[in-house]
Parts: structure tokens; C-alpha cells; sequence
């Protein structure tokens, strides 16, 4: 019995039918868009991967006093809605047209479309390219892209919506003020006690030494107690200010603040409120044998959502 011998056949899609992903582009005359000099030159739109795009071509682009060729890709931004973004890898080329090795630069980028510049730059010196018969053949120039993967998103943003209160010139100002009767028995950090302003419960906390420990300054910041703040993504803007009294002249040291306060962020402050070693000296009055009194004021001014 004779064998019969197994046969396959590769599969072929019509010429019709096949994905483009390369975009080719001659310039004949190349010299006469050298002689207009430092110019941009737009090629067709064209569709690829479901997305529509052009090349731009400047021959004289100049940078560090260089000549250079350069090539831009960009998105024709009527093709898609403006809340897209489009991450590409691809290729630019430049074709020589006597040997077959071309010049092959691959970029990943993402395009914006809500941007006025939504495209990506490929420099070539000048020189090189005049320096090879292949990239300037019979007075042409072929650029070109291959487009290797897209992929179209839509962009996912986060927007926040801020209500700033009128302020009343004549509202007075509540403020709390935590006596602090031995600082050098302070541990790193100490709080004061729970107060409540403007309809929501704080605290203090100081790092006698600093937050980053580095023993040269003192640290103070403002806590709100969130649990009236319905959820993450509300949050209320709060004028805030930090003081140290002055007990013999009442020319206090302050530091003031204008921030949101929320669960994700309940805390605001300054890591270098003062050095220690003007806080310790006796003649500015800030601290007492060893006493110091510290003042917060806080008023709510407005009040955010996040979406």
C-alpha cells in the first residue's frame, strides 16, 4: 500500500483585507523644500488601526544651532472625542533607496487628544542624511511609520468641584489655646486635648524635636477629627493658624494656612514652625522656665467634592 503523505496550506488573507500598518511618504524634489528652509509640511491624513493620523516633515529644523530633518506624528484630533488617549508603539522610518537599511527610530508615546500637541518628534541631522546617497536618491526622500501597537482609552479623569463661603468681615475669629506647662517632658509626638471649632472636633500635635528629627526645629500641626465628613471624596476648606504665644510681650509667632481638610487628609501643618534655638531663647518669651502655650484658630471657609 503506497504511504500518503500529509499535506498542508498556509492560510492567505486577500491583499483587500489586510490590516495597514505602515504609512509611506515620498517627497520628490527634496532639495526644493530644503530651499524654504525652516518649515513644517504636512502629508495627507491617513487611517491606521482604526485611527486617523498625519506626518509632518521640517528639513531645517534648527536646535543647539544644528540643522536637523525632523519628523512629527500626530493625531488628526476630528477622528476621535476629546476625552481619548491613544498609546502607540511604532516606528519612524527613513527609507534609503539604495541599499534597503533603513533608519529605524521606535517610539512609544501617548497622545492626547485634548492637547494642543498631541504629537511626538524623530530629530535626524541633516548632515546624515546628505552624507548617504540612499536617503536622498534622484532628488527624493522617503519618510515613512509602521505602527506596531495602539491602543485607544478613554481618559478616566478626577474633577473636584470647590464652594468657597463669603466670609463675613465681622465674624469673630474662635480660637483654641493648649498650655503646656513642662516641654521638655513632651514626648515626640504629644497632642493636646480634643476642642471643637467651626462644627468639627480637633486636636494639635508637636514634635519638640521636628517631624524629621533632626533636632533643630519645632514642628506644629492642626488634626480634624473626620467623622462628620460624609465620605473620601468630600472635604472641607479650612482657614487655619498656628501660633506661639509671646508671653511677656504678646507679640505672638504665627503660621497660617488656607487647605482642605478630608479622611484622606486630616492633617495640615509646618515641619519647620520654628528653630529650637529661637524658641528656647529666654528673651523672645516663647518659652517660660518651662512653659509654652500654643493658640490655634480655624475657620471653615468652604467646602469640596470630588468626583
Amino acid at each position: 500500500m503506497g504511504a500518503c503523505a500529509s499535506s498542508s496550506r498556509a492560510s492567505s488573507v486577500p491583499p483587500s483585507l489586510e490590516e495597514k500598518k505602515t504609512f509611506k511618504w515620498m517627497i520628490d524634489g527634496f532639495s526644493s523644500l530644503l530651499d524654504k528652509g525652516d518649515v513644517w509640511t504636512y502629508s495627507s491624513v491617513f487611517e491606521i488601526m482604526g485611527i486617523k493620523w498625519y506626518l509632518k516633515v521640517n528639513p531645517k529644523d534648527k536646535k543647539n544651532g544644528e540643522e536637523y530633518v525632523s519628523l512629527r506624528l500626530e493625531l488628526s484630533n476630528p477622528s476621535l472625542k476629546i476625552d481619548t488617549v491613544v498609546n502607540a508603539y511604532f516606528k519612524f522610518l527613513i527609507y534609503d533607496q539604495s541599499y534597503g537599511k533603513h533608519s529605524e527610530h521606535q517610539v512609544t508615546h501617548k497622545f492626547q487628544t485634548a492637547s494642543s500637541s498631541s504629537g511626538t518628534l524623530c530629530m535626524i541631522p541633516l548632515s546624515t542624511l546628505k552624507s548617504s546617497p540612499g536617503f536622498i536618491f534622484n532628488n527624493s526622500c522617503v519618510f515613512g511609520v509602521e505602527f506596531i501597537k495602539v491602543v485607544a482609552a478613554k481618559v478616566k479623569d478626577t474633577s473636584e468641584t470647590l464652594f468657597v463661603q463669603k466670609i463675613n468681615a465681622f465674624t469673630e475669629v474662635k480660637a483654641f489655646t493648649w498650655d503646656i506647662e513642662d516641654f521638655f517632658a513632651l514626648k515626640s509626638p504629644s497632642y493636646s486635648p480634643e476642642f471643637e471649632l467651626g462644627g468639627h472636633k480637633w486636636f494639635l500635635s508637636i514634635y519638640p524635636t521636628g517631624y524629621d528629627k533632626n533636632g533643630n526645629y519645632l514642628s506644629l500641626y492642626l488634626h480634624m477629627k473626620t467623622q462628620n465628613i460624609p465620605n473620601q471624596n468630600s472635604a472641607e476648606l479650612v482657614d487655619y493658624c498656628i501660633g506661639i504665644k509671646n508671653q511677656e510681650t504678646g507679640k505672638h509667632r504665627k503660621e497660617a494656612g488656607r487647605c482642605q481638610f478630608s479622611k484622606n487628609v486630616d492633617n495640615w501643618g509646618f515641619n519647620k514652625f520654628m528653630s529650637l534655638e529661637d524658641f528656647k531663647d529666654s528673651s523672645n518669651g516663647y518659652l517660660v522656665k518651662t512653659k509654652c502655650c500654643i493658640e490655634a484658630e480655624v475657620t471653615i471657609v468652604g467646602t469640596s467634592k470630588m468626583v
